[in-house]
């Protein structure tokens, strides 16, 4: 299993819409797409109005990331909107082996 992790930054103000946002776009796809084993999206005030985002999504292999990313995939997928929200966009995101888990929802 495969754990892609990718973060950024916005306004404390913007939480709500743009949970709306990515709902309706990266964690739609992600969704969509053949391999994925689920995802989140995860938010932590940092500063006077400023949020860390982070979305995590679980793959069945990296070529099922592939699918979602494009090649590379180490490489920032971003979508239209986002210059409207993100405070800075970076360029790449983590992948990590999942070596060993036990969630419960």
């Amino acid at each position: 299993m495969i754990l892609r992790r990718w973060s950024s930054r916005i306004r404390t103000a913007d939480e709500a819409g743009y949970v709306r946002y990515i709902e309706a776009t990266g964690l739609r796809d992600y969704r969509a797409t053949a391999g994925n084993l689920g995802c989140q999206m995860l938010l932590r005030r940092v500063a006077d109005g400023v949020t860390e985002v982070t979305t995590l999504s679980w793959w069945e292999s990296l070529e099922a990331v592939a699918a979602f990313a494009g090649t590379p995939i180490d490489l920032a997928r971003y979508y239209p909107e986002d210059d409207e929200f993100l405070l800075e966009k970076p360029q790449s995101v983590e992948h990590h082996r999942v070596a060993a888990s036990d969630m419960r929802l």
